[in-house]
């Protein structure tokens, strides 16, 4: 069996009510091993109540979850000594050191020779680039730093799934680049599933993402899905440059008669006219559409191009139309 497509996390209709709200309605999320999974959405949407499920740190008001196999109810004392976890805000004693912290943690997983405990910790530390601070109070720790030891504490234990709540959210871009680093770094040791709603670091690090909204999934794909387009079509970017209207309002009428194309959308800047054509079938653009406007000789096709999206016009959208319904 190809072990990269192991479930590691599985939700079947999941749902959490409260007496003033509805958390999550019939969330069914799959996390497949050694995968970064980005868990998205606003602020509410109900991603901090998912992790504590998963943890069983409440209970669901229906469906079931499974994480290794392991149902989130049952066997919640055997899914903890499998997994790791940092907290948005992790919370430390401020006098004590990185080392002592770690070997704190440390203990409560290993029972062995003194050596191997302190070798563990060193390792750690040296993973997440604190190994020339492991002595240091962590009362003079930045943030960045904390959230690095958040993350060394939660992966002492050799986790096979990583939770991270937030990990990066109230750091500078160093912060973040260097929690990114080091999350990229695990990838290869564990599993790691994150909330956040920085867009630009899912799409810097993730391989999968799901998004949420008022506790609702209402997407779940690899990253270069959700980026390449929704709804089963895809956009080109065409730049073109003609001496005549007559040559391109020809080209246009030639590419929106075709039956595999949705729309066609026009911007002009000097002497370029842009074209957003929108379509359905990429193997029959590709082979026609840039021949169908170069059947006149005098347009010049400057660019032509598949449109990449960011993830946050991804993430907009798709909320945006979650939110009028």
């Amino acid at each position: 069996m190809d072990t990269s497509d192991s479930l590691v996390i599985e939700t079947h209709n999941l749902s959490k009510v409260y007496p003033e709200a509805q958390a999550l309605q019939s969330l069914n999320l799959t996390v497949k091993e050694h995968s970064i999974f980005g868990f998205l959405g606003p602020n509410g949407a109900g991603k901090t109540t998912t992790i504590k499920i998963l943890l069983g740190l409440i209970q669901p008001s229906g469906g079931r979850a499974t994480i290794l196999g392991h149902d989130v109810h049952r066997d919640s004392v055997e899914i903890r000594k499998r997994t790791g976890y940092l907290a948005q805000d992790p919370r430390y004693y401020e006098h004590m050191t990185a080392r002592q912290i770690l070997g704190y943690t440390a203990r409560f997983f290993y029972h062995g020779p003194k050596d191997l405990l302190e070798a563990r910790v060193q390792e750690m530390l040296e993973m997440v680039g604190l190994e020339d601070k492991t002595d240091r109070p962590v009362r003079g720790f930045s943030g960045g730093e904390r959230q690095r030891l958040g993350i060394a504490q939660a992966q002492v234990n050799y986790p096979d799934l990583l939770i991270l709540d937030e990990p990066a959210a109230s750091l500078d871009p160093m912060g973040r680049h260097d929690v990114l680093a080091v999350m990229e770094k695990l990838r290869k040791y564990t599993t790691i599933f994150y909330s956040t709603h920085i867009l630009e670091d899912v799409q810097r690090v993730s391989d999968t993402v799901a998004i949420l909204n008022r506790g609702r999934l209402i997407a779940e794909a690899p990253i270069d899905e959700l980026l390449a387009g929704d709804g089963g079509s895809i956009m080109y970017d065409i730049t073109l440059k003609s001496e005549t209207e007559a040559a391109l309002a020809g080209a246009r009428e030639r590419v929106v008669s075709q039956s595999w194309v949705q729309n066609l959308s026009v911007t002009a800047d000097d002497s370029l006219t842009r074209w957003q054509v929108r379509v359905t079938d990429e193997a029959t653009a590709e082979d026609q559409l840039q021949r169908l406007i170069l059947e006149d000789r005098s347009l010049n096709v400057k660019h032509f191009g598949r449109k990449i999206y960011n993830l946050e016009e991804v993430f907009l959208e798709l909320v945006g139309k979650e939110n009028s319904k």
